[in-house]
């Protein structure tokens, strides 16, 4: 599993227009609704702040709300960023760093929702005998080149006054970084959960930092393209709405609502509620409240240019984006006035 890539080069851009989506495992799709608009098609991987989907999908939320949703499952996260840039999806789960940088690749994307933010779950895990980050000098340390565990890796680089090139970057994929990590390959990892738990198996590991120690640095979001928005944005709406009825169904039947997301991440019950801690599900009034401008990695639009110096600093992007029609806060706004007591 791919999780949250911050590199969508122009490169892969271009290779994504050939990108097949079938090659997934196969599509979940909710029962058809009463509205005769086309099936949104909504893609979303493994994160803890996105399988709220399954649920909204498994107890027919995206039914109550009168929209047909084709919610397409994606073991390579990566494969539905690029999917969504070659409008194959209509709609996807991913981060803000992974948006920009969309941008700045020629796509033309809006972020409408604050899913959530890593608040622990993503950690630079070591083995033992390293108790700083000044002591992850000149040692072998492994990470998917580009994902949301690099950036976090290289802001505690930063932190400590180190550079990249003072570690010997491993670049593997997730899951084949964990497993090189727990085998004695290299001295540490930088990963989310699931593989967290299977790194941490390592005898003597620990974790050295977290997201935790970076607030707001890792958001998730609902990116739709700009086509929806003009187009479609009654549908847009609905599945705005649709999320956050599913996170009242989430506060009213927490056991059921665990076994779902557990079940689609493939891990028990028990591991699942180890990961509560290190995900902050975002309210209405907090949707709002990011969508605002202000100073603090808390509001998106100074996160997005914090995001974008960044990713120029290490050279992901080659040019800064247009992040001015980035963010369209009318449907979280919506839902707001429609959940207001009459």
């Amino acid at each position: 599993m791919k999780r949250r890539s911050l590199l969508v080069s122009i490169g892969l851009f271009c290779l994504s227009l050939l990108l097949i989506v079938s090659c997934t495992t196969g599509p979940q799709t909710s029962p058809d609704a009463t509205s005769s608009s086309p099936k949104v098609s909504l893609g979303f991987s493994a994160w803890p702040g996105w399988f709220p989907w399954q649920i909204t999908a498994d107890k027919g939320i995206f039914v109550d709300n009168k929209v047909k949703v084709d919610l397409k499952w994606f073991d390579g996260y990566l494969e539905s960023i690029n999917a969504l840039n070659a409008k194959q999806l209509d709609a996807n789960s991913q981060t803000l760093g992974d948006t920009v940088s969309s941008l700045a690749g020629g796509a033309d994307l809006v972020i409408v929702l604050v899913n959530d933010h890593s608040t622990g779950n993503d950690k630079i895990i070591v083995r033992e005998g390293i108790n700083s980050i000044q002591d992850l000098k000149g040692k072998k340390v492994a990470a998917e080149e580009g994902t949301v565990d690099h950036f976090l890796l290289l802001q505690g680089l930063k932190k400590a006054g180190m550079k990249p090139d003072d570690i010997e970057f491993v670049p593997l994929e997730t899951g084949q970084a964990a497993t090189a990590f727990v085998g004695g390959q290299v001295d540490a990892v930088g990963v989310f959960p699931p593989f967290t738990t299977q790194a941490l198996k390592r005898s003597g590991s620990k974790t050295l930092f977290t997201s935790k120690d970076f607030p707001g640095s890792i958001s998730d979001h609902l990116v739709v393209t700009r086509d929806m928005v003009e187009q479609r944005p009654e549908q847009v709406q609905a599945l705005v709405n649709s999320w956050f009825a599913t996170l009242d169904f989430m506060a009213k039947n927490p056991d059921v609502s665990t076994e779902i997301m557990a079940k689609r991440a493939g891990v028990t019950i028990p591991e699942y509620q180890e990961y509560a801690d290190g995900t902050k599900i975002f309210t209405l009034t907090e949707n709002i409240a990011a969508f605002q401008p202000g100073d603090t990695m808390n509001n998106l639009p100074f996160a997005a240019e914090q995001f974008s110096d960044f990713l120029m600093s290490v050279g992901l992007i080659q040019e800064k984006p247009d992040l001015s029609k980035l963010f369209d806060d009318q449907f979280v706004k919506a839902a707001a006035a429609k959940a207001q007591p009459s």
